[in-house]
């Protein structure tokens, strides 16, 4: 299992040592690989005259340079910073650096708390390493109990899995959750699950208000070699009870197929060499799951480490 905690939570120290920060109005935003920081300070878009993005020295000699916004050319508004964000990010999507694009905003601030200042384009949130925000959710069936009175404990439950479109950007035919997504700019958690809920899944927003139960977040931290970027990611976990005659229909072209798993299926899937694996950020919260409901030991070797590295991230 930790094996598969790690295809996500993979932020090598010397990776880590070497970001450099990307902070406006003195609030760290996020974390920059050098060569792309020394990228973003290069873009000077049509129109705006001069680079959005610079260098500054801050006033310890003891402190590293950092990437901030230039005033001039992205102002000192929400408004402002987002349009000169996003004409940097054209610039880098023409380029094919920024790739899988959304036109979906996601909100920048140092805090999941704290009101944004600016929103960015959410294909290139990892160019900056922003944090971004997520929930995911677990589809639970919980069988019938059967009558017998030599049944000492209620059988475990199924889980609902679906299997990406093909035509997905990222981890095309990978099994996935029955419902998951990013958290964007202008809604509220429980507003986003419903949506997601019936965009992905068809649950009507009924059934999702009625059988969702918030469980908690996962945190972790990964590093992208090839492309030389960076992920800092909070994910809002959800349990969501389904009743015995609704099935979960494709609705928005993302998802191939629905079907449902047992838990021994999910333990299975953690294998190494598992023929058809689960996206990796699915199996952190399907882990917290097991771990929460108890399916997997205390006795496990490695427990406590799987434990600790569920909440690895900047969870703020």
């Amino acid at each position: 299992m930790l094996y598969r905690i790690r295809e996500c939570n993979n932020m090598p120290e010397e990776i880590k040592a070497s970001l450099v920060n990307f902070q406006v109005d003195g609030v760290i935003l996020g974390k920059v690989r050098p060569k792309m920081a020394e990228l973003l300070c290069s873009v000077a878009p049509s129109g705006k005259g001069s680079e959005v993005f610079e260098m500054a020295n801050p006033s310890s000699s003891s402190m590293k340079p950092y990437m901030t916004l230039s005033t001039r050319s992205a102002g000192t508004t929400v408004e402002s910073r987002t349009q000169a964000v996003a004409s940097v990010m054209d610039e880098l999507r023409n380029e094919g650096i920024v790739t899988g694009w959304r036109d979906e905003l996601f909100p920048v601030s140092d805090s999941f708390y704290n009101p944004p200042l600016f929103l960015i384009e959410r294909a290139a949130v990892t160019t900056m390493g922003i944090l971004e925000y997520g929930v995911h959710i677990n589809g639970i069936l919980k069988p019938d109990t059967p009558s017998s009175s030599t049944v000492v404990k209620d059988p475990p439950p199924l889980m609902w899995m679906a299997r990406r479109s093909k035509t997905k950007s990222k981890h095309p035919g990978m099994l996935d959750h029955i419902v998951a997504g990013g958290q964007p700019a202008g809604l509220s958690l429980m507003e986003n699950v419903i949506k997601e809920c019936e965009e992905e899944a068809g649950i009507p927003p009924e059934i999702a208000r009625s059988n969702i139960h918030a469980t908690g977040v996962i945190s972790y931290e990964s590093f992208e070699p090839k492309r030389d970027k960076v992920s800092r990611v909070v994910l809002f976990n959800y349990d969501l009870y389904l009743p015995k005659d609704f099935v979960p229909k494709p609705v928005d072209g993302e998802v191939e197929e629905f079907f449902l798993w047992s838990i021994d299926q999910l333990k299975e899937s953690m294998a190494r060499d598992f023929p058809d694996p689960i996206k990796p950020n699915c199996y952190v919260v399907i882990i917290e799951y097991l771990l929460r409901m108890g399916y997997i030991s205390p006795e496990t070797p490695g427990y406590l480490d799987i434990v600790r590295e569920l909440r690895s991230g900047d969870c703020q």
